[in-house]
């Protein structure tokens, strides 16, 4: 598939996104929906001035979600690094 241009809604506003493959635009339309509903959820449940009050929460959410999954894969493979060793050691010290 080549580049090929869509358009997103986030907000009220249309977005037009230069994509590059299928399951890029899966995910880009997924995440456009995403947002929407947290747009949705958030306005339901705060108090807000206006969209920028709303998309500054949810930015704050979406970036902290990131960085907790981060951490969590960075936690995970390190786990994995040092699993791997002992299993190399182990395995050394019989082949020895």
């Amino acid at each position: 598939m080549s580049d090929h241009t869509i358009k997103v809604n986030i907000a009220n506003r249309p977005y037009r996104l230069k994509i590059q493959s299928e399951e890029e635009e899966e995910i880009i339309r997924k995440s456009a929906e995403h947002i929407e509903k947290l747009i949705n959820d958030y306005s339901g449940t705060f108090h807000y001035n206006d969209f920028q009050d709303l998309l500054a929460m949810i930015s704050l959410q979406l970036a902290n979600n990131s960085l907790s999954l981060q951490k969590q894969i960075d936690y995970r493979d390190n786990e994995m690094t040092s699993h791997l060793q002992e299993i190399d050691e182990f395995l050394s010290s019989k082949v020895s």
